[in-house]
């Protein structure tokens, strides 16, 4: 759910980044814009192969409670970040319900709450790598 949301307002934002101008330009084309795409679309990659790994484990029935902890934590808490990056650059339209951005944003916060808070997720972690 947490990549699918991520990818999804990433698309919202590339898409409105290519469309509105500003000084004359695509807002696409300002550095900042630029990097904030490139940050989400790295970070969604690197959740969704952590994703990948805890889903492989457990198919070959092998143990995946760190793998799958670890993967719930950066996906959900990358979600929000870029969810809330998409919502910075559509401006001020991305904080109203005209856009989908806004919704994008607050369904993602829920994958950091929902399944095991991110605190949980980083108390079974410890756990696993330090012991109890």
């Amino acid at each position: 759910m947490a990549l699918g949301l991520g990818r999804g307002a990433l698309e919202l934002a590339m898409r409105y980044a290519t469309e509105r101008e500003s000084f004359g330009k695509p807002i696409a084309q300002h550095q900042a814009i630029r990097f904030m795409i490139a940050n989400g679309r790295t970070q969604l990659d690197a959740s969704e192969l952590m994703v990948q790994r805890a889903a492989w484990l457990c198919d070959q029935n092998r143990p995946y409670s760190l793998e799958a902890s670890t993967a719930k934590l950066l996906a959900s808490e990358v979600a929000t970040r870029v969810c809330n990056d998409a919502l910075q650059i559509h401006g001020g339209y991305g904080y109203t319900r005209e856009f989908e951005v806004e919704r994008f944003l607050r369904d993602a916060k829920l994958c950091e709450i929902g399944e095991g808070t991110s605190e949980i997720q980083r108390v079974v972690i410890a756990r696993h790598v330090l012991g109890p």
